[in-house]
């Protein structure tokens, strides 16, 4: 039963990545700019449509991240006693997922704290992507060089 549990959720956790990565990946390099040579009105009613729905993954992805994320936080904990790198790079992955999670909230949201953000979209869709990028290579990197001191 463990084992399954532990599939489902670097799955889940891995699935999620994939596409909120993809996701946001298409919408800067590929829908941007073709959208921007619509008319300005079928311009705004596009995007509106679109974050509309990404907003849907972007939360959904969030909380997925979260859950799967803790459980695979707790469960790799025993085997990373003591292993200070394991440790900070872990630490430096969640800050970072976490100013992904509040930039991408950011951009499919409506606050007003958020507003420049979205004025300059493109700029900050590319930092959020690098900023992901970066999650994802550091955890390549813990997955693969630092496994642990036990088999899983």
């Amino acid at each position: 039963m463990e084992l399954w549990l532990n599939l489902i959720s670097r799955w889940t956790h891995i699935g999620t990545a994939i596409v909120i990565l993809g996701g946001s990946i298409f919408l800067r390099f590929v829908l941007t700019p073709a959208a921007a040579d619509l008319p300005e009105a079928e311009h705004l009613a596009l995007r509106q449509r679109v974050l509309a729905r990404w907003k849907r993954c972007v939360h959904g992805g969030i909380a997925l991240f979260l859950l799967s994320g803790f459980y695979n936080y707790f469960r790799a904990m025993p085997l990373h006693k003591g292993e200070g790198l394991y440790h900070a790079l872990l630490g430096i992955k969640m800050l970072l997922a976490f100013a992904v999670f509040l930039l991408a909230s950011g951009l499919v949201g409506k606050s007003r704290l958020f507003e420049p953000l979205r004025a300059n979209s493109k700029r900050w869709l590319l930092i959020t992507i690098l900023l992901a990028a970066g999650v994802v290579l550091i955890s390549g990197y813990l997955k693969v060089a630092l496994p642990g001191n036990r088999p899983l």
